[in-house]
Order: structure tokens, then sequence, then C-alpha cells
């Protein structure tokens, strides 16, 4: 790409001034130039302009210099050309986020009933006094109507809070949006200057820098461009990276993204007149918020089915209470209702049907109705969407201060189940601070940065200009923002160690490129992750060309023929010379996890010709080493911590990254990733590739199967391999429980696994524009320890929901009962419809927000993943709602049928229609909401923790709750009078309640005592797929049955096993019977060499142990202690009894200090990050036999 001519330019900017002479393009021309493409584009240039600086004279601006910044200028080009905004569609008012929250079908049961029982409530039949007696109590009739006034009012209150929440979540993605486009910087050059500006205040004539990871703000022509790459899927949905250059095709279009490359462009469009403004204007608006469901749905497209979220499982609990449980329990609570009463009427006392008694009979129909819509009511779980919806949002805004800027709401609770991470290593492992500290320069080793008087001045000159020329313009050291700060780095870090080490050496990079500026560079190779190196090309006087080239020491070390000695000369670099140097200096720099960069040039002579400059594999060769330099990039003193939490809360973390294996290894070491002995992988992406391909060049989900369980390092990783990983483990089917991978990622090339993965973390801070499109929560630190922030939150949101539901389905369950039974037999209901609809709405509500605003702990991060089929209702929790429900149905039917007895008070039981409200009465209803109030503690816990109270004063929201309920509950009580059918108790009677409430307390503690695996009978409930329930003691269990095996019966499943386990045991008796020992040569050097040759024998195809499995699926864990249980997590091993033969390792492949072959009965304890006498864990096996036989 040979230099831009920009004569004629400077002319040009003098006139700018004269802002009376319109411009020479009309909007509309610019428009259909930028239509154009490839060699079309070009000719019109040529024909209407001559070239790019024809256009740029036409449009009053300089491509050296730019515009030059004047207000007026710029005010004048916004009024001819428009602004650099897309208007966005109106965003949906509250009262259409209202309408969408009433479109819920639990909510529309609810609105049906109430209006149906407020209509009932006005209407009185005349002549309606039943002729048996009673009183007609007409205040107690005018109460009627507040059993629709309180179901309403349970609406309103869903809807609005449904409604605020989309209407704060919407308000909460706009302002993100702003963050993201409207205040994002763009590189602009004016009045000579390179400035950052607003995306919005770039104008027609702007003189725009593009760099690799940019999202264009505009559409524009180049002018110049270094190896520019467009992927312009976003407009064409073509996938290939269009090449950009002058001479076929210059233009650039908004909405697009650089995927490689850099340049310079002349704005022509802006705004709506800017190529996707025209979409987007054709589609009716600029939406973020469509695009964002685009997005979604596509995002939905590329998870699994199982993947569901909560919402799934919420509405089938929902829908199961509603539709099911609800309807059903009501329509039969109004037919045995109105059957009896006719069996009662006509039958028993013989009363003869008479037409003027109809408006008697449609009274008691009236009151049957009002029954049977009560039960309804209270079956029907409101509280939930409450719960959910609260939980997400308190959740969200949480996440915010711990730097997880959350842009889809289901990846928060997503992230709580998540198994493995893949996480980079620079910026998020590491602090990206970089400083080059060693150095190979002049034949000498330097461990720390050398005096320049020390390094020959024909090697420093060559030094300093390479890396003041060959890193990007954009990338800069400047002045710290405060007295006795650090340097502000700018741009690219690893240039930025390169650019600081010029100024240890006391010299001054920015005088070097003063003198070169980017438009006299002739040709740059940029850095990708193919090339592992950038070059620039230079011209000189004479017509010979000199190259100098950065990168990767391994990659650019091969391509080196010669050295510079000590004395400057040049000289020979052989084979066995550049071995020595890896050995002596890259290998100690990479053990200490330092980045070792290469500095290399090449000269091209005149007598040689022209090159072929788009032969890089020639261009790539013959080069002359300058320098290797060691950089570091300290690791984040939070992160082993951080690491080490995620390890003990059974999420495997795996770094992918770019760097040397050794550095790369080192640094895992230093995070925590790996241990000093582990037999864990360290893969290069060559060797990755290699073992998960076949013959025919097909990746194998079987091979991939084989690497990543224990795959924990993936060095020199091209974006390709790190999405085949990330797709390969969540599309492994090796375990019963599904993985839930987690992706970090920053470059623009990250995308795709950032989109595969189930929650994709972007880099706030380094991360590019492509990468937070693609991601589902944003980084706003870059910080590893933040992502643990995020596991501890979606695990609380699952235990939040969860909780809530143990609680309101006890309530439910209880109240459905003593209202259908009470009604049944007594023909009145105990609990009254008003009292129903203070229990439900109020204990309903106020539960969802005090249990769905618990504070993550600690203690979250105890216990192995759920996993993507974890029910919501575990045994543990359906054992706690029915041993919960035994006491408080025993309490209430006692006193129901008993009460009158043990308090010595007149029967509340078959009074008449409008009686009244009783004393017994009313401590049935006290005692029922009490023991509500105590259970609430009970539903804190939903693993059978025993101390309920635990951190209850961290949650100020629950101790209010809790208050304020008890306070309302006696005002109610003492003052509520006929409308909540109550009269006034006594100290005793109300001592009497609280007692039998906090028995609910003491219970819980025997509840908590009996274990879950006894009850056998019990199911589980809210799965996201129908297949039964996976225990915690044995997911992650490695079986040889395969996963479509799972369809199958349990039975099955069983036999299966049972069968793998006696063909184990054969083969292991047959390999003893052929005297062959499993440790026969271990500590050959051949095997050393080689694990091949041991694996050859199919009876020993193991590598790896793993505790005994048990085969009774039944057994759960969840009875023992949480902290004994949860502190244990055993990884799964990589295959058990394999019938094909593993792949042969490479001694480096391998983390392990001495390279030796795993020994079969290696200590499981230490690999698993668990100490020798953890409870749970079986001994250490003290035969081969029993090593083979356990392992499956």
């Amino acid at each position: 790409m040979t230099n831009n001519s920009f004569s004629g330019s400077k002319y040009v900017r003098r006139g700018e001034a004269n802002h009376d002479a319109e411009f020479s393009c009309s909007v509309q021309e610019l428009r259909s130039l930028m239509e154009l493409r490839g060699e079309e584009a070009v000719a019109r240039i040529q024909e209407s302009y001559s070239e790019v600086n024809g256009l740029c004279a036409r449009l009053r601006t300089s491509p050296v210099d730019g515009l030059d910044g004047k207000s007026e200028d710029i005010d004048r080009r916004k009024e001819v050309f428009g602004l650099n905004i897309i208007p966005p569609k109106k965003p949906k008012t509250f009262l259409q986020l209202v309408w969408e929250a009433l479109q819920d079908v639990t909510l529309i049961i609810l609105e049906v009933a109430a209006i149906i029982s407020l209509g009932l409530s006005f209407y009185h039949p005349p002549d309606a006094e039943r002729q048996t007696g009673g009183v007609d109590d007409e205040s107690e009739a005018e109460a009627g109507w507040i059993e629709g006034a309180a179901i309403l009012l349970s609406v309103v209150c869903v809807v609005l809070v449904t409604a605020f929440n989309d209407w704060s979540k919407e308000k909460q993605f706009r302002g993100l949006q702003n963050r993201i486009e409207q205040e994002q910087k763009f590189t602009v050059v004016r009045g000579g200057q390179v400035i950052q500006i607003k995306v919005s205040e770039i104008v027609v004539g702007d003189i725009a820098q593009v760099k690799y990871g940019d999202l264009l703000p505009a559409d524009g022509v180049l002018i110049q461009g270094n190896d520019l790459k467009i992927d312009e899927s976003s407009l064409t949905g073509e996938s290939d990276h269009v090449k950009k250059n002058l001479d076929k095709d210059p233009m650039l279009l908004s909405g697009t993204h650089v995927m490689e490359g850099s340049g310079k462009m002349v704005v022509t469009a802006v705004g709506v007149n800017s190529q996707s403004g025209i979409i987007f204007t054709l589609l009716g608006a600029g939406d973020e918020g469509d695009n964002e469901d685009k997005k979604d749905k596509k995002k939905e497209e590329h998870k699994r089915k199982d993947s569901k979220g909560k919402k799934s499982k919420f509405s089938r609990i929902e829908s199961y209470l509603t539709c099911q449980c609800g309807l059903f329990m009501s329509t039969l609570t109004v037919i045995i209702l109105i059957t009896r009463f006719l069996i009662d009427t006509f039958c028993i006392q013989g009363v003869v049907w008479l037409p003027e008694c109809v408006p008697i009979y449609i009274q008691f129909l009236v009151k049957f109705f009002i029954i049977g819509v009560t039960v309804l009511v209270v079956a029907v779980p409101e509280g939930l969407p409450l719960a959910v919806t609260i939980s997400l949002a308190y959740s969200v805004k949480k996440m915010m201060k711990d730097n997880n800027l959350v842009r889809h709401l289901d990846a928060c609770e997503t992230m709580g189940n998540a198994t493995a991470i893949c996480s980079d290593k620079t910026g998020t492992l590491t602090m990206n601070r970089m400083t080059v500290v060693q150095a190979y320069i002049g034949e000498r080793y330097y461990k720390k940065v050398p005096e320049p008087d020390l390094i020959p001045p024909k090697i420093l000159d060559l030094l300093v200009l390479g890396i003041g020329v060959n890193c990007a313009y954009t990338t800069k050291i400047m002045p710290p923002e405060r007295d006795g700060g650090l340097p502000r780095q700018v741009g690219n870090k690893t240039e930025c160690a390169l650019l600081g080490f010029t100024l240890d050496l006391r010299r001054d990079y920015q005088a070097i490129r003063n003198e070169t500026p980017e438009e006299k560079l002739f040709k740059v190779y940029t850095f990708n992750s193919v090339r592992k190196s950038m070059s620039t090309v230079l011209k000189n006087h004479d017509g010979s060309y000199r190259m100098f080239s950065k990168g990767a020491s391994e990659i650019l070390l091969k391509k080196c023929c010669k050295i510079l000695t000590a004395s400057g000369d040049v000289k020979v670099f052989k084979h066995r010379d550049r071995d020595d140097l890896v050995k002596k200096v890259v290998e100690p720099m990479a053990s200490e996890g330092l980045r070792t960069i290469c500095l290399a040039y090449r000269d091209f002579p005149v007598s040689d010709g022209e090159p072929d400059w788009d032969n890089e594999a020639h261009i790539l060769t013959g080069l002359t080493c300058i320098a290797v330099v060691g950089i570091e990039d300290p690791v984040r003193p939070e992160v082993p911590e951080a690491i080490r939490k995620c390890q003990r809360a059974g999420i495997t973390v795996r770094m992918v990254t770019g760097d040397n294996i050794n550095t790369a290894r080192a640094i895992a070491i230093k995070c925590g990733i790996l241990h000093p002995g582990d037999d864990f992988l360290c893969l290069e992406g060559k060797e990755f590739n290699r073992r998960i391909h076949n013959e025919m060049g097909e990746i194998e989900q079987e091979r991939l199967d084989k690497i990543w369980p224990k795959l924990r390092v993936l060095a020199r990783s091209s974006p390709t391999d790190k999405h085949t990983l990330v797709k390969g483990i969540i599309d492994s089917t090796v375990f019963e429980q599904r993985q839930v991978v987690a992706v970090t990622g920053d470059g623009t090339n990250d995308g795709p696994a950032l989109k595969k993965a189930d929650v994709g973390f972007a880099m706030g801070i380094a991360g590019t524009d492509v990468a937070k499109e693609a991601s589902d929560i944003i980084l706003t630190d870059d910080n590893f320890s933040s992502i643990v922030k995020a596991v501890m939150w979606g695990r609380n949101v699952y235990d939040s929901i969860s909780k809530f539901l143990q609680f309101q389905l006890t309530v439910n369950v209880v109240a459905v009962i003593v209202a259908f039974t009470g009604a049944c037999i007594t023909q009145d209901s105990p609990l009254k419809a008003v009292q129903m609809l203070w229990v439900n709405l109020i204990m309903d509500t106020f539960a969802s927000l005090a249990l769905a605003t618990e504070p993550p702990t600690e203690a979250l991060l105890l216990r192995n993943p759920y996993g993507r089929k974890k029910p919501l209702i575990s045994r543990t929790m359906m054992k706690n709602i029915l041993g919960h429900g035994v006491y408080q149905l025993t309490i209430i039917f006692t006193l129901l049928f008993a009460g009158e007895t043990l308090f010595d008070i007149d029967s509340g039981r078959n009074a008449p229609l409008h009686a009244p409200p009783s004393e017994h009465y009313t401590i049935v209803f006290n005692t029922f909401v009490l023991m509500q109030i105590f259970n609430e503690f009970n539903a804190r816990k939903i693993h059978g923790e025993r101390n309920v109270f635990e951190g209850v004063f961290r949650n100020p929201i629950f101790c209010s709750i809790i208050f304020g309920t008890f306070v309302s509950q006696f005002i109610i009580v003492q003052f509520g009078g006929k409308p909540f059918s109550c009269v006034d108790l006594t100290l005793e009677q109300w001592l009497w309640c609280i007692f039998l409430g906090l028995g609910s307390l003491l219970w819980g503690q025997l509840v908590s005592s009996v274990p879950t695996k006894w009850l056998t009978f019990l199911k589980t409930a809210g799965h996201a797929t129908l297949q039964e329930e996976i225990p915690d003691g044995s997911d992650e269990g490695n079986d040889v049955v395969d996963h479509g095996d799972l369809e199958l019966s349990k039975g099955h499943i069983l036999w299966c096993r049972g069968l793998s386990r006696i063909q184990t045991q054969i083969r292991v008796v047959k390999a003893f019977r052929d005297s062959v020992s499993p440790y026969e040569g271990l500590e050959t050097p051949e095997s050393r060499s080689s694990i091949h040759n041991f694996m050859n024998h199919p009876e020993f195809r193991i590598e790896d142990s793993e505790p005994q499995i048990p085969l009774i699926d039944e057994n759960e864990s969840e009875d023992d202690p949480p902290t004994k249980r949860n502190s244990i997590f055993i990884p799964p091993p990589l295959t058990g009894l394999s019938s094909q033969p593993p792949l042969p390792f490479t001694p480096n492949e391998n983390n392990n200090a001495l390279d030796r072959v795993i020994p079969l009965h290696k200590d499981i304890s230490r690999s698993a990050l668990v100490p020798p006498n953890s409870a749970g864990l079986p001994p250490c096996p003290g035969s081969p036999l029993h090593s083979l036989e356990t392992s499956l």
C-alpha cells in the first residue's frame, strides 16, 4: 500500500473560513456515493472527484490536518449534513407497560374474580331473609365489597410493581446504550491535533482514525489504510471479512466492525443519512430495545433447549397451581357446598321449592361462590411473579455496585448455575499494566532494564526506531493525572510497555513519530490472532526498504536468520543458537510469568527489486533479531482468593490466552488455577486442534470430551479455539450434569465465544465495542473477582425464589385445605374471604419483598452448582413444606373443633349466615397468621440448616416486614371489627396464639432432624425438563452409560451401571490372570517420554480414578450439614474405562512438575483441593484392584 498524495490540501484549509460559499457536495450526492461498493465506488470517485483528496477538497477539509475545529464551521456542517444521531423510537409509556403486565394469566384470573366478587357484593336480592332465622347484619353485608376491593388491590399492586420494573429496566438499558454509544469517544484529527470527541459530535468532513475493534460511527471513504479488514455482516449479512484499500474498495460503512488493521477515513454521511441510519429509518426507528430483543432471540436459538431459565420453571409451577390445583379445589368446594345445601334443604328438612324463595337461594349461591373464589385466590400464587421481579431487579441494582453491568436479566440467574469459567489472562487475571523488566540485547541477558550506556549506540538507535514506528500511533504514554502517580498508558498495553522501555532508555519515541508520521509508513502488517506479530515497512531515500517486526518470541525467532552482536554487528543465527537462546533466555523469562516479545528488522535492498508485499510468508522471513524483552503483567492481588472460592464452589476455572505456554502456566500457578503436582493439562492451540480433529479434519465431540475435563490452560490459542472449546463443553454429554459455561472476552474476535457461552462477560475498560455487544454482563472494572460476585448473586437469586416458594406453598397448602375442609364440614370457611386476602396479599407481597431481598453470603460458594435441570423445589423443601403443613393443620383443626372447650368460649361453628364475628374464629385466624410470621424465619433456610436466625439482622427489609406484619395483625384483630370478622382478644388468648406460633420454630428443628433419604415418596417440582432430578451426591459423576440412556427409566440406568461395573471387574481379573502389573514400567524412561506405550493395554485405559459413585440415585446429600457437605468438591474424571486409546501426551503439555505418568492410585484429595480427612471422601484405595473397580 503506497503512500498517498496529499498535495493541494493546504489551500483547502485556508478557504474554509468562507462559510457563505456552499459545500460542493450535497447530502443526496454523498448518500448515492455511499451506496456503491468495490470497483464501482472507486470509478465514481475517480470520475467525480479525480481522487479521495478531491472529495476532501469539495468537503472543505484537509486529509492531513482535518477540520479547523471552529464552532461556527462545525455548526454549519451539522445544519447542512445533519447530526450524527439516529433518533430512537419513543419508549413505551407507563400505561402501555401496565397493559402488558395485565396480560399475565394469573392476573387475568384475579381480575375476573375481583369483578365477580365486587358485582356480587353490590347485589341485594329483595326479601332475601332466610326463613330459618338469623340476623341479617347490614354492616357485615356492606363490608362485602372489601373482598372484591382487596383482590383488585392485589392485582393493582402486582401490575404497578411489574410495570415500574419494566420501565426502570428500559430506562437502565437506554442509559447503558447512551453510555456505550452516545458517550463513546472516537478519534478524529482537528486542527492538526489527534483528539477524541463524542460520537454524536462527529460531522461530515471530519478525518477519523479507525483501528482494530472499533464500531464505525459514520460512513466514510478511506484515505489511508493499513491491512484494514471490516466485518460488514450487520449490513450485508455476509460473514466474510471485507478487505479495504484505496484501489479496490475504499467505502467504510457505519455500524460495521473493524476486525483488523487501522487507517483514516473522511466522514461523508452521519446519522439518518448514513447506511445504518437509512435502514433504521426504513424500519421506522432506531430502537435499541428492538435490536436487543433480536439479539436475545438469536442468543436463545444458539442455546440448548434445556438451558431454560427460571421463567419456564415459574410458569410451570404457576400454571400447575392456578389451572390445576386452584380451579379444581375451588370448583370442588362450590359443588360440594351446593350439593350439601340442596340435600340439607330439600331432602333432610323437606323444604318445598317455592318460586318466591328463589332470591334466598341466590343469596346462598352467592355465598358459596365467594367461598369458592376465596379458595381460588388463595391457591393462585400471585406473589410469585412479584418475587421473581423483585429478586431480579434488586440483584441487578446491587450487582451494579459490584462492577457487574447486567445487559440481559436472565444472565443474572444463569450465572448462579455456572460450572465452568473460561477466562482471559491479560487484564482479567492480571492488572493489565505492563512494564519491561528484563531484556536480552547484544548477546547479554539483563535481569533488569539496562542503562543506555551499556547498549551499543547502533543497537539502541535501531531498537528505539523500531519500537517508535512499529507500535500503533494511537498508543502512547501520558503524564500521570496527579503528582507522584504512575504514567497513564493509553492504547495497547503491550505496546505501552515497549514505549515505556524507550523512555527508561532515556529516548523520546514521540520525536521519531514526528519525523516519521503515520502517512509516511509504506506498509503495515497489523497484529492479529493468526500472525501473532506486527510489522511496519519504511521506504528509504535510496529506494530500499526496512521492515521492523515485533511479536511472540518463539514465533518470530524461528523467522530470524541473523542476530546483532555486542559490538552491534550482524552474525548468523543458526538453529542451534536459537535453541540456546530459547533455553537460556525465553524459557527463564516465561517461567517467571513474563510475556516474551522479540524485536527484529529486515532490509530489502534496491538490487533485489520490488518485493511482493502480498506474499507475507516470504516477507516475514530472513529477519535480524535486535532484542528479546520480558514484559511483566502482575497478577491482580485479589485473583488467587477469587479462584480459590470458585474451585470451592465447584466451578472449574480455565485460562484461555494467546500467550506463551510457559508464561501461561506460570501465571496459572500464581493464580491458583494449577498447583504443582496436579495432573491437569496445559495445551497449546496447535496441539489442542490436533487432538480434537479426526483424519478428515473435522472436530469430533468424542475427542474433545477426552480433553476438556482435564484442560486448565489453553495457550497460544486463537479466538476460533476459544469458541470451539466453549461449544464443546456446552454440547458435551460426558456427565449427567450438563455444563453451564461463562466466558470472558475483550477482543473483537471473542464475539462468537461470548455469544455461544451461557453467560458472556465483556471487559468494560479494555473491551471493544464488538465484545460488549455480544456479552450478557459487562465487567466495569475488568476484574475476575467481580465474576465471583456475579456467581454469588446468581445463586442468591435462585435461593431467594426457592425460599419464597417454600414459604408461600406452605401458606397456600394450609389455607386451601382449611378453607375447603371447613367449608365442606361447617358450610362456612373458618378463615373469611377478607382474612384470606389479608393472608394472601399482605403475607405474600411482604414475604416476596422480605425473602427476595436477602443479601448473598459467602456460604453460597460452599456448595456445588445446581446445574441446568435442578428443580426449584427440592426434596428437602418439599419435606419442609409438608412438615410445617402438618403442624399448622393439626393446630388449626384442633382449635377449630376443640377450641371452644380449650379456651372456654362460645363455638363459632354452624353460625347463621350473617352472624357477628366470634372469639373462637378470631383465635383460629390469629394463630394461623402468627404461625406464618414465625414460619417465615424457617423459610430463610432451604438446605436443612438449623440456625434459621443466622444473618437475619443483615437484612433490614426482612426485620421491618416481620415487625410491620405483626403490628398490622395486632391492629386488625383488636380494631378490625366486622369488616375483618374479628373481635378483640384478651392478653391470655394473645399469649396462647403467640406460643402456638412460636411452635413453628421448634417444629422446624424437628423437621430438619428427619433425613430426606427416608422420605423416598417425596417428589421434586419445577424442573426445566421432565427428567428425574439428579441428586447432588452424584452430579458430575462420570457414568459409562451414554447420555441417551438418561431418557430411559431409572431401573434401566441402574442395570446398565451394574453391567458396566461387572465388565470392569472381569477386565481387572483378566489383567491379573495375565500377570500384568499396573505399575510395571511406570518409572522407566520410555514411559516418561510416551504414555502411549503403557496405555496400549486395553485393561488400563484409565486416565483418572474417582471416589465410588452411589448407584442409588435417591440418596441425596441434603441431609448433611451444609458446611460439611458443601466444602467438598471432587473434580470429575476425564473418562472412565475408555474403549479407545487416548492420544499420546507430550512432556511439556502436562503441568506435572516431573512430567511423570499419572499413578493409578493417586491421592484424590490433593487434586480435588480437599483436605484428606474431609468428611464424605472415601479412604485412599489400598489396591489397584479397588482403584480400577471404582473407576467408571
